[in-house]
């Protein structure tokens, strides 16, 4: 896929920026650059707003949202972002898909939700949920830190009597539980590479809680819950400026059908609802959150799970307060979370979601399956145990992979792959916006300067104009207004409402057991109109249509 910039690194903060600040000179046109908040540390939160402004505003158009790195650490996401700006731009003049695209829709990229947090994952060795803001601290334990000073944080290993590890025999750099008959040989605890921070009863070790623990996708308003019931959650709802940002810029940007919201990592894209069995919301909502989710298997080769049946560990004390909960409950928009990269998929290992709990078995059978992979695939991401005057314990080794650039986010030279598959699919996701048209207008003389005037005003997308049955359901959908100007109207409204004009997805389809394939019925997709208007033979009747999901069309014919 052809793009102005490469994908064989992670970008910071300011690479970020000059690419996007490029992609504002080169294509003054195509993109314009806003920031959407400022972050604690002085950071913006950037917003690139991708439309052909010559062919229309951008909230005259079908909208559609993307953004990346909502936790530090997934960094891929933040790729993904970049790429598809960067393809977008730059195939705009050649390719004839990514030219409709812009000319006829807006496409909205928040590509690092997180810039403070992104920043230190990037340009130090720690790790960290969203953001370096220190929230409700419990000290004492194993600090995490790069004691070793190879720019990475590893396991640690120490030698003692009280372990629960034990070497394997035919590999001493995997580790094995210890048995319980296991009363004699070598046993080791398994901490994060570290210094310890005394705390009472320091005697028993343990690791410190991460400081930097604040969740930004668990600060959402709907399912929100404080802690300790859901952790990282903040203080209330969106009491981070960045997400509150991210509210914000949605509800202000209306004409948003669709999200893509990027995370890492697993290989999976999950849908809504998170909060409640899929079995309580409309069925056909369910139908076509998981139709585009196919398309993204497809793309991606991800697994699509809807979030309460199939992905949360419990349909009790489940996690909550997400984004995409947030835009399908509250603004009827279908939302998906993209967990990028499968390092356990490649390396053979199998993963089960939902309340099936994995064993500590099958847990240490898919590290050891990673391990082997990154050995393979990566070396330069792995280090074997090696020996470590530690300050604090005696008997200590320091090893293992880079998780960061092996677990968590592809090692660089997988990089590209895993971007290019996500622009595919956030292509084919762009399509599946409503679209509004004007089949045609007729007319017909009824008396000398009375004229009938008929108009089909249609939705040719897959998405209803409502999005979905829960918008309609709720109230939020807007209509799709129809406006008749020229000439005088003696029958019929000069503004007529449309309730909805369903998308091809509502079209009844089937196989019958004896026979052939068959549209059972279309969907109610068009409507027709019709107006007695006097007017002079050669005037001109304007029809304008327009929806604040689906766009505008426009149509005129001289009597």
């Amino acid at each position: 896929m052809k793009t102005t910039f490469k994908y064989d690194h992670y970008y910071k903060y300011d690479e970020i920026y000059s690419n996007l600040k490029h992609f504002v000179m080169t294509y003054p046109d195509l993109i314009d650059l806003e920031v959407n908040c400022v972050t604690k540390e002085g950071r913006n939160q950037y917003v690139a707003i991708l439309t052909n402004k010559k062919t229309g505003s951008m909230l005259e158009k079908p909208g559609w949202y993307l953004d990346g790195n909502i936790h530090a650490g997934e960094v891929t996401s933040s790729m993904c972002a970049m790429h598809t700006i960067d393809y977008l731009l730059t195939n705009y003049e050649d390719d004839k898909e990514v030219k409709k695209i812009l000319d006829e829709m807006t496409v909205y990229v928040i590509p690092r939700v997180t810039p403070d947090g992104a920043e230190t994952y990037l340009s130090s060795p720690y790790t960290l949920r969203s953001v370096n803001r220190v929230h409700k601290d419990e000290k004492g334990g194993i600090k995490e830190e790069d004691i070793d000073k190879d720019g990475v944080i590893r396991m640690m290993r120490i030698k003692t009597p009280y372990g629960a590890w034990k070497k394997a025999k035919d590999d001493p750099a995997i580790m094995k539980l210890r048995s319980p008959s296991d009363s004699e040989g070598d046993f080791y605890d398994i901490y994060p590479e570290g210094m310890l921070e005394n705390f009472d009863g320091d005697e028993n070790l343990k690791t410190r809680k991460e400081a930097w623990g604040l969740d930004f996708n668990r600060n959402f308003p709907y399912g929100w819950f404080p802690e300790p019931r859901q952790d990282g959650a903040g203080d209330y709802p969106l009491s981070n400026v960045e997400t509150k940002a991210i509210v914000d810029f949605v509800l202000a940007h209306p004409n948003i059908g669709g999200a893509a919201i990027g995370h890492t990592s697993g290989g999976i894209i999950l849908y809504p609802p998170g909060t409640r069995a899929s079995e309580k919301v409309p069925a056909d909502d369910i139908k076509i959150l998981k139709a585009i989710a196919e398309m993204g298997e497809e793309e991606l080769g991800y697994k699509p799970l809807n979030i309460f049946d199939s992905f949360i560990s419990s349909q009790e004390a489940y996690d909550s307060g997400a984004l995409d909960d947030w835009m399908y409950e509250t603004q009827g928009i279908p939302a998906y979370t993209m967990e990028f990269w499968d390092v356990a998929g490649k390396a053979g290992a199998k993963k089960e979601w939902g309340e099936k709990k994995e064993t500590v078995k099958d847990g240490l059978e898919r590290f050891a399956l990673i391990m082997k992979w990154v050995k393979e695939n990566a070396p330069e991401y792995f280090v074997d145990w090696k020996p470590f005057d530690h300050p604090d314990f005696k008997d200590v080794e320091i090893g293992g992979f880079n998780y960061k650039f092996t677990h968590q986010n592809p090692p660089e030279k997988f990089l590209l792959d895993e971007v290019e598959h996500d622009t595919k699919f956030n292509i084919r996701f762009l399509k599946a916006m409503p679209k509004l048209v004007i089949d045609e207008v007729k007319k017909e003389k009824v008396a000398d300067g009375v004229y009938k005037i008929e108009a089909i005003v249609g939705n040719i997308g897959y998405l209803s104009t409502a999005l979905t049955d829960l918008a309609i359901n709720n109230n939020y959908c807007k209509p799709v207004n129809v406006v008749i100007e020229g000439g005088e109207l003696i029958e019929g409204k000069k503004c007529t409402e449309i309730k909805e004009l369903q998308g091809y997805s509502k079209t009844q389809t089937g196989v019958y057991f004896y026979g052939n394939i068959t549209t059972f019925a279309n969907a109610s997709s068009r409507k027709k109109l019709s107006w007695i208007v006097k007017a002079k033979e050669g005037s001109t009747i304007r029809i304008c249509a327009s929806q604040v999901k689906a766009g505008k069309a426009e149509a005129e014919i001289t009597l």
